[in-house]
């Protein structure tokens, strides 16, 4: 056999020309001693495009495989077949001469790749870890059982959350497409994906609303004396009992224990107001008393408003080629807040009765089926299942990277996370349940009350309180800004696809701050006193059962429409194996009868029958008098609380919790 070897035939190649020439020189040696006997009769020119697309010869390091003498029957000629698609294999463009040279290069060169995967592995933590596992989780977990709750969390983790986590990275990466373009898999349910980039417009709009507050507070706490540690300010009440002495307020000290009178408060009077919540409705929101009364706009929270957009569109201003930078440090440097907070938290007195009344189980209420559907709903909402965002990312992944791994990896993270960020709020609350001499249950809040009320009180009790602050509020805006990228990103993403010619690609930047000036433009209505109004409405409604029936739509779709047999042989062309078969028994049956059952959907709600009460008779007769809460009157919002009133779709009335 007679090999010819083109490698450092031109002079102007220098050094690279001749390491090439070298790694071919070691591969003709070796395949030549190695499949000489299984050759075909000729084998074509491996050209190397990738090296002279100009010129379209072969480049340097490639290989000419001149006529063979044939020899053999026709088991010889398929062996010899066999071979020759190996050799190809090796020797082809896409690998190319030096074997770590194809791998960082983008696969895709119109859209854009992850520089490597760790960013992608960092974006998407960021973007499931957001604000919910820091100030709902921990309240879900104590609420519903302590350490029993982790025995249907961690099981919904299993057979819904990881499931369709795995089945969004997977369509996105294996079609190369945002939210809207996967669904040429099936374009009748391309209704779904818009569906998708209405929820992410939804949550990127109040989103950002609190993580201009968290800005605030983040300045505010820029200063010797934290401003919602006294009852001495201007907008304090007559209510208003703070746990440090103001008279002490002039020379930085703080009494060593209570005064009588003011434990005998914070006991029993029920009219106590703490200052961080005075500093929060009085000061900071300047709440009105009603969500049509806009009154005015908090032009500090407008500012903090524009910087938080400005800080989004910086770092999305080259898409993910920017974002995968800066996830280093917003993805990463949470965990090291969490555990400077948790190391102190541990230290203080009380600390210990927090933590267990955070773990403590209570085994009856595993029972009870609302606490399966909270843990349920923490695994489906913490995960960002059915935002758009999941898609999005992986369609930046090359066609091969293994995104069952991610999957895995990435949903234990957040699960882990949200287990550990409970230790850090609960040894500090516990701090503070010992100060007062209260139970940790009357200090315990969940969503903006945990985050801008009851946390930062306990604060104010610790020596050196303004630093402790900065970190705590420092690390809500990671959080946040975590989430917001793949929010932007999806929005833009979704549009540049739909779009899909050479120009708009050229203009991405210019995409990214028209979405960003209109998330603006659509929050400033957010920064009115009446704004906490409309943000918990948005909270509450935006994304909750929204996404139940795109998630359910996009499992019938994918595993019936589509095709699950079609899709698996996706999945292994992709990876170079089938899903497992625990995945395509929850993907076909499990997850969607868990979606489906979440929000009771099968069931008529109570106010199906007659529209007039007089005629609700037999079965339609109410057993009890309606009432406020049956849903019969429009409530007003009372954004001092987490929760808002409504009637659930299974017809129980009940509290909803703060998504955010």
């Amino acid at each position: 056999m007679s090999h010819l070897l083109d490698a450092g035939s031109s002079s102007s190649g220098g050094l690279v020309h001749l390491a090439l020439g070298a790694v071919g020189l070691v591969r003709e040696a070796l395949l030549g001693a190695l499949w000489q006997p299984l050759l075909p009769t000729s084998l074509l020119c491996q050209a190397c495009p990738r090296l002279l697309p100009a010129e379209g010869q072969p480049g340097e390091g490639c290989w000419r495989v001149h006529s063979v003498p044939a020899g053999g029957g026709p088991e010889d000629q398929a062996r010899s077949t066999n071979a020759l698609l190996m050799v190809a294999s090796l020797l082809s463009p896409q690998n190319g001469a030096v074997p770590s040279e194809a791998t960082k290069r983008d696969q895709n060169l119109k859209r854009g790749n992850w520089g490597n995967q760790i960013e992608f592995v960092l974006t998407s933590v960021g973007y499931a870890v957001g604000l919910g596992n820091v100030w709902r989780f921990p309240y879900l977990c104590y609420r519903n059982g302590g350490g029993a709750f982790m025995f249907p969390y961690f099981i919904m983790l299993i057979f819904c959350g990881i499931p369709l986590f795995f089945m969004e990275l997977s369509f996105g990466q294996f079609a190369s497409q945002g939210c809207l373009g996967v669904w040429r898999i099936s374009p009748m349910f391309k209704g779904v994906g818009y569906g998708m980039m209405v929820v992410s417009t939804y949550i990127g709009i109040y989103y950002n609303v609190v993580i201009c507050i968290a800005f605030y507070y983040f300045f505010s706490s820029m200063t010797h004396v934290l401003p919602w540690a006294y009852c001495n300010n201007p907008w304090n009440t007559r209510d208003c009992a703070g746990v440090l002495d103001a008279s002490n307020l002039t020379n930085g000290s703080r009494p060593a224990t209570l005064p009588s009178n003011l434990s005998h408060l914070l006991n029993h009077s029920l009219q106590r107001t703490s200052p961080s919540e005075e500093y929060w409705r009085l000061y900071v929101l300047k709440l009105s008393d009603d969500i049509g009364n806009f009154g005015e706009v908090r032009l500090p929270l407008l500012g903090c408003l524009g910087v938080s957009w400005v800080v989004v569109f910086l770092c999305l201003i080259r898409g993910v080629k920017s974002s995968g930078k800066v996830v280093y440090f917003t993805a990463t440097f949470p965990y090291v807040v969490l555990t400077i907070l948790f190391v102190r938290g541990v230290t203080l007195e009380g600390a210990f009765t927090g933590i267990m009344y955070y773990l403590t189980p209570q085994w009856d209420k595993i029972l009870e089926a609302k606490v399966w559907g909270d843990a349920a709903s923490q695994i489906f909402y913490s995960l960002g299942c059915a935002w758009g965002g999941l898609i999005t990312m992986a369609s930046y992944n090359k066609f091969h990277n293994n995104c069952y791994r991610d999957s895995v990896i990435i949903s234990i993270t957040n699960c882990a996370t949200s287990v550990y960020a409970g230790f850090v709020i609960f040894s500090i609350l516990g701090f503070m349940a010992n100060h007062l001499g209260v139970d940790v249950s009357r200090v315990a809040d969940h969503g903006p009350g945990l985050a801008f009320v009851a946390y930062p009180e306990a604060l104010t009790l610790l020596p050196i309180s303004p630093l402790w602050s900065l970190l705590f509020f420092f690390m809500l805006i990671l959080l946040g800004l975590g989430t917001q990228f793949c929010l932007l990103e999806t929005l833009v993403t979704a549009i540049v696809d739909e779009v899909g010619n050479e120009w708009i690609l050229q203009r991405k930047t210019y995409v990214t701050l028209g979405v960003a000036v209109a998330g603006f433009l659509l929050g400033i209505p957010l920064t009115s006193q009446a704004g906490i109004y409309w943000l918990l409405l948005m909270d509450n409604y935006a994304a909750s059962f929204s996404l139940v029936v795109i998630s359910c739509i996009m499992c019938v779709a994918i595993m019936y429409i589509y095709g699950h047999r079609n899709y698996f042989q996706d999945i292994q062309m992709m990876l170079g194996f089938p899903p497992p078969l625990f995945f395509q028994i929850c993907w076909r049956f499990i997850s969607p009868a868990i979606i489906f059952r979440l929000k009771n959907a099968t069931k008529p709600s109570r106010e199906w029958g007659p529209a007039l009460l007089e005629h609700r008779t037999g079965r339609y007769a109410p057993t009890i008098a309606p009432s406020p809460e049956d849903g019969f009157e429009v409530q007003p919002l009372h954004p001092d609380k987490a929760q808002i009133p409504i009637v659930g779709s299974n017809g129980s009335s009940r509290l909803q919790d703060s998504r955010i």
